[in-house]
Order: structure tokens, then C-alpha cells, then sequence
């Protein structure tokens, strides 16, 4: 971990700082983030640190104990199923009342482009936040700023399921996003709908399957919203 340049803003480098590693997998599910460490680490003070993992917390990617301190989240197979339904009803409403132009179509096929050109490259962190680009994408044309917040919220908390399901799905995600994108150039948006939906349900399934069997207990006590 690079220590710090001394600036106003140090909060927001520790939290860049912490999350680029929480993500590129270099803090495993379940690791302790203490602020002495960290602070030492990035080699500032232990308060904008603080604030930091304050941050993190409310974005869900890790989870702060009174008297036990912060921890990288470790998501359960029932939180992980309900995750990726919430997901799935909001992005495929999204696609429902998505504006379509030539402007965001030219912007989805860029995107699938650079996600192919990020596997080819073996970026995972990259591919991630592509991923997440092309979505955010769909959800800002839709014009509704509430629903924008509400999905990338939602995104947010799926980061670590996402880097878990890279080796696992993440040569469909290019293929799957292609998809989408040629039903929503077609104008059909019916089948840009399932082709969504399938997707979402795809990778949600993908990671509940590497983490059986506590995931054959979520299936069966939780109902899929799609059956």
C-alpha cells in the first residue's frame, strides 16, 4: 500500500486507497482493518482513516463491531441470493424505461469493447468497474436520480460478490452485456428484459454454486422473485 501525499483531502485518498485493495483482493473476506495498521500504512493520521472505513461501512463492503473493530464483509449465500434479486428487479425495470440514443448505444458497445480488452489484459479491476459502467449506463438513461442512487447503492454492495465471481463468470459478462445491447438497438425492449434478467440470474446462480452447500439452504428457504 502506497503511504499517502499530504493534502486537505486525506479522507477521501484512504477510502480510493482501502477499497482499491479490498477489491483487487489484497484484504480477504473476513480480514481485520484496524486503524493503527492502516494509518501506518498510508502514513497519515488515524481520523481520516476512520472516516474512511466509516465510508466502506455504509457502501457495504465491510462491517464495523463495537469493541471488535472493522472487518472485510464476508456475505452469506442467503444475503448474496437476495442481493442479486434486488438486482435484477431494478435493472430490468431500468431497461424497461430506459431512454434509448444513439449517444447510449455508442456508449454500451464502447463499453463492452474495453470489458473485452480488460479480459484479454487479465485486469480484473478494470473489468469490474466496466462492468459496473455499462449498467450505470442503462440506469442514468432512464432520467430518474432517485433510481440512479437506489441502484448504485445497490452495485456498491455487490462489488466484493463481483470480484469473488470473476474467474467464474466473467467471460460471459462481455457476451451477456452484447446481448442486451443488440436487443436495445432493435428496439425490442421485451427481450432486452429477459436478456437482463438472465444475466443478473446467471452470475448470482455462478457464485451460490461455488458456495455450496450454504447455498442450496438459501435457495431452498427463499423464494425466486422470477419463479
Amino acid at each position: 500500500m502506497l503511504k499517502l501525499t499530504k493534502n486537505p483531502n486525506l479522507t477521501e485518498q484512504a477510502y480510493q486507497s482501502v477499497k482499491r485493495q479490498l477489491l483487487n483482493g489484497s484484504f480477504p473476506e473476513g480480514s481485520k482493518l484496524t486503524e493503527e495498521y492502516l494509518s501506518s500504512a498510508l502514513g497519515i493520521s488515524k481520523s481520516p482513516v476512520r472516516e474512511a472505513l466509516m465510508r466502506l461501512e455504509s457502501e457495504g463492503l465491510i462491517s464495523i463491531e463495537a469493541r471488535r473493530g472493522a472487518y472485510v464483509r464476508k456475505f452469506s449465500a442467503k444475503e448474496v441470493h437476495d442481493l442479486y434479486d434486488v438486482r435484477a428487479l431494478l435493472e430490468v425495470h431500468a431497461v424497461s424505461i430506459a431512454r434509448i440514443t444513439p449517444e447510449l448505444l455508442e456508449q454500451m458497445a464502447g463499453s463492452i469493447e474495453r470489458m473485452r480488452n480488460n479480459l484479454e489484459a487479465g485486469d480484473k479491476l478494470r473489468h469490474i468497474e466496466e462492468d459496473i459502467h455499462f449498467h450505470g449506463l442503462i440506469a442514468g438513461s432512464t432520467g430518474n436520480t432517485e433510481f440512479g442512487r437506489i441502484l448504485g447503492n445497490i452495485q456498491q454492495k455487490s462489488l466484493l460478490c463481483r470480484m469473488a465471481t470473476f474467474y467464474l463468470s466473467a467471460t460471459a459478462a462481455s457476451a451477456s452485456h452484447q446481448k442486451i445491447y443488440l436487443a436495445m438497438r432493435d428496439g425490442d425492449r421485451e427481450r432486452a428484459q429477459g436478456e437482463m434478467r438472465d444475466h443478473i440470474l446467471f452470475v448470482r446462480d455462478t457464485l451460490l454454486r461455488s458456495m455450496e452447500p450454504e447455498a442450496e439452504t438459501a435457495a431452498s428457504e427463499a423464494e425466486d422473485v422470477f419463479a
